[in-house]
């Protein structure tokens, strides 16, 4: 089984009865525990106009988590590209990693991290974000290149920067782009696993070599949530089954505490919905999630797995993320 790097997704999650700036604190003393247990990086998604999600800036939330850490990397997991300027964007991450040398990741993706209406007060024009997310890629390794100094737009800071850029999916549409671009490839496993299979095997059979990366490199994030038994596992998980039964719902809310019975919640077709988005998610106790993570590798044989866990309690959210890697570091010794 090929041995695969821990990582963490953070969506800055708003919970009832505590304040967005209760959510920041909690997401830095998440990455800062991560950091202790050598999870080798900490990624922020950007989302819009959702109660329940504070990541919305998120080139300034990456740069209050690195500079309240020390050495994990930090990044985008990602940034909607058509909704920004290239440049602005080559600008804001130019800034980070002169701030942070070393520590920090570009990952992008197509989608609007939003509903549609939001979209279009974003300024995203759908007619052509197919030919514009490659072209934006493409600008952004252009402004981060040295060569870029004769340029008549330049990115001050950015230029000269070594900033990797990783490519995000839902879908295979992403996994042609960074097969074609050579450009390590970032799955949403943990709400899109339909097209996962057929996303890892089109992206590793096509893959381009380029010079910063000359194998795939392939990440899958997906939902984890660990508890000392699978019975408290399966309570803490309800707040998960919440928080997407909210988004089938579309009510944005706050995320919600764990409940007893999630039956008394939810309906028969509403449960399958959302148990199917929820395929690649990993809960129990630590024995059972390893046999979990043991079944995943041995299918998918994957570089990195990205853990997102939504528990309402931030003690138990991290006690959750020790068990994880104190799993994973078994399982390699």
């Amino acid at each position: 089984m090929k041995k695969f790097e821990l990582s963490v997704l953070d969506l800055a999650p708003v919970k009832q009865n505590k304040t967005i700036h209760d959510t920041f604190n909690q997401s830095l003393e998440l990455a800062r525990f991560a950091e202790q247990l050598n999870y080798k990086r900490f990624w922020l998604a950007e989302h819009h106009n959702m109660a329940s999600i504070a990541s919305s800036a998120t080139s300034v939330l990456i740069g209050f988590i690195a500079n309240g850490t020390e050495k994990i990397r930090v990044g985008s997991g990602g940034v909607m590209l058509p909704n920004h300027s290239s440049l602005v964007i080559a600008e804001q991450f130019g800034t980070l990693e002169s701030l942070f040398p070393g520590r920090i990741d570009l990952g992008v993706g197509r989608a609007p991290g939003t509903d549609g209406l939001t979209a279009k007060a974003l300024g995203r024009n759908p007619m052509i974000i197919n030919e514009q997310f490659p072209r934006q890629i493409q600008e952004l390794q252009q402004y981060f290149s040295v060569e870029n100094a004769t340029s008549l737009v330049r990115a001050i800071p950015g230029e000269g920067c070594d900033i990797p850029i990783y490519i995000l999916g839902s879908s295979t549409d992403s996994a042609w782009l960074a097969a074609e671009m050579g450009l390590p490839y970032a799955f949403a496993g943990h709400f899109a696993p339909d097209m996962m299979v057929n996303a890892f095997n089109i992206y590793r059979e096509n893959y381009n070599p380029s010079d910063k990366f000359p194998q795939p490199y392939i990440i899958a994030c997906v939902n984890g949530i660990a508890a000392e038994t699978n019975q408290e596992a399966k309570k803490l998980a309800t707040t998960l089954y919440q928080a997407f039964l909210n988004i089938i719902r579309n009510d944005r809310k706050p995320y919600s505490p764990p409940v007893n019975d999630i039956d008394d919640v939810w309906n028969p077709m509403e449960k399958a919905h959302v148990m199917r988005m929820l395929h690649y998610s990993f809960i129990g106790d630590e024995e059972t999630i390893k046999n979990q993570l043991l079944n995943f590798q041995e299918a998918f044989q994957v570089d990195e797995l990205m853990i997102t866990t939504h528990i309402y309690e931030q003690e138990a959210r991290l006690k959750s993320y020790e068990i994880f890697k104190n799993v994973v570091d078994g399982m390699f010794q």
